[in-house]
């Protein structure tokens, strides 16, 4: 074998391991606090990510500064990461780097800077009128601002169609518009997604799906039924565990 050859076929097999070393520890850094409440042994897993840019280890570390948890409490160094993470656009990290601003934790009290950041408080003409005006009308103004890709309206929308409230109840479109609103990056509605995949609520069965969805709501805050997600791995095999994990892990919102 030549040595070019010889080189690259290393260099692949260096590529690969570690990727899977660092797959496993961010598995191992969520696992650590979410489920072990171990905040020293997750601050110690993903500090090495964060620092190599992974949006959702900068996430978890704001986490861990912001409320005191393995490390002392530090508000500018939970905002200094909730930045690092928010501007990769990771939907919790923004919802959090939007609440600091708004309190004036770890950093001026700016609301510019809070309506950048949290675009859920913006105040949207067709949301306001469809929050007055209920019914048929509020149906007609979520929907023209869902088309537009109103992360909040999409979310309703579904809500709307999964309980029949002023319109028929349909499952189906009850997942196409959360699914929209998921795809954002909108934590609640990725929750709900999970329980619609858990169920079987407009889509097929699937519990890969429903763990994934559990988990990315968690990472960007969603603070869900740890029983729910226990339950769920229960009907998993362990490559079924594993696939929702990297699935879960390698996620990432999309644009309207």
């Amino acid at each position: 074998m030549n040595k070019p050859l010889t080189f690259l076929l290393a260099l692949t097999f260096l590529f690969l391991f570690c990727g899977s070393v660092f797959g496993g520890d961010m598995q191992d850094g969520i696992e650590a606090y979410e489920r072990k409440k171990n905040y020293k042994e997750a601050h110690k897993l993903l500090l090495p990510l964060a620092e190599q840019g992974n949006a959702t280890a900068q996430h978890y570390l704001g986490l861990m500064y912001y409320n005191g948890e393995g490390v002392q409490q530090d508000y500018k160094e939970s905002v200094r990461l909730y930045r690092l993470s928010a501007e990769q656009g990771h939907a919790g990290a923004q919802h959090y780097l939007g609440a600091m601003y708004e309190e004036g934790q770890g950093v001026q009290q700016d609301y510019e800077e809070t309506e950048c950041w949290l675009p859920m408080r913006r105040s949207h003409k067709w949301y306001r009128l469809s929050a007055k005006q209920g019914g048929a009308k509020a149906l007609k103004w979520y929907r023209l601002s869902a088309e537009q890709g109103d992360v909040l309206a999409q979310s309703n929308l579904g809500e709307m169609y999964e309980e029949g409230r002023g319109v028929p109840k349909d499952f189906k479109e009850a997942v196409k518009w959360s699914k929209l609103a998921a795809d954002q990056g909108y934590a609640y509605t990725q929750n709900s997604l999970s329980y619609m995949y858990y169920k079987g609520q407009g889509v097929p069965k699937d519990y890969v799906l429903a763990h994934m969805w559990w988990n990315i709501a968690s990472s960007n805050g969603h603070k869900g039924d740890m029983k729910f997600r226990d339950i769920i791995e229960k009907k998993m095999s362990p490559s079924q565990l594993e696939k929702a994990q990297e699935m879960a892990i390698n996620w990432e919102p999309k644009k309207k």
